[in-house]
């Protein structure tokens, strides 16, 4: 359902970002994506989502090739970026209409979607305020709320926990774990190690570019017999990653 296959970036300088980058995330699944800062995490999943284009291999989600039926594989997944500044001149309502015009959601669904996502992120009573006024976490809230509007099959968050209170956490969590249980899949980034353990069907760890171990919990800690996760990770990458967002 969401499919890297020889995903390379080489950068204008010369930098290989990312290199020979394969995987693939089953309907049912949800897998995290770990690695240290400058690992390569946030330059796959904009591969995987169109917003960069690789200088080698193909991503596919839900069956559509992002590089030749861009507008059919971008319907089928719901991605929430590392920075939610955007367009916060709009109210948060504005701006879950403008995201549900692109994605040409009728109005009676989008209504029950925005009615519904607010108040399981307590947002309900603030979407007639401009998102300027907005914290950096309930700007964060609305970017998970403006990506969930269409109900794609496939999930493809980066970083979705930061800023996020430990409610709207939970929430987003119960969510994802719903979401694959419907028989969707779920790709989320994350540096919180304790989050990948309670939620992942898999993990994959990413070191200088390139997909280094990849696994159940139980089968990495069968590889690493009477070590934590962390400590997997650290051995595995010489850098601990941190506790929290």
């Amino acid at each position: 359902m969401i499919e890297a296959k020889n995903l390379t970036m080489v950068y204008g300088n010369g930098h290989k970002a990312t290199d020979d980058i394969s995987f693939n995330i089953k309907a049912g699944e949800i897998v995290g994506f770990a690695g240290p800062n400058g690992a390569g995490k946030t330059t796959v999943i904009k591969m995987l989502t169109g917003i960069l284009k690789p200088t080698s291999g193909t991503a596919v989600i839900n069956g559509f090739d992002i590089g030749k039926e861009p507008s059919k594989a971008k319907m089928s997944f719901a991605y929430i970026a590392d920075n939610p500044d955007i367009l916060i001149q709009l109210t948060g309502l504005e701006y879950l209409h403008f995201i549900a015009d692109m994605y040409e959601v009728p109005e009676d669904v989008r209504k029950e979607k925005i009615d519904t996502l607010s108040a399981r992120f307590g947002m309900a009573e603030v979407l007639g305020t401009q998102m300027r006024e907005y914290s950096h976490g309930m700007r964060q809230k609305l970017m998970v709320i403006s990506a969930l509007i269409h109900n794609p099959p496939a999930w493809i968050l980066d970083e979705p926990m930061t800023g996020l209170d430990p409610s709207a956490a939970f929430e987003l969590k119960q969510m994802m774990r719903e979401h694959a249980a419907a028989g969707n899949a779920v790709l989320f980034s994350t540096h919180v190690l304790e989050v990948a353990e309670q939620l992942c069907d898999r993990i994959l760890i990413i070191n200088n570019g390139k997909i280094i171990s990849e696994g159940t919990l139980e089968s990495l800690k069968n590889e690493h017999p009477d070590m934590t996760l962390e400590e997997i990770f650290v051995k595995l990458t010489g850098t601990p990653e941190t506790s929290d967002e």
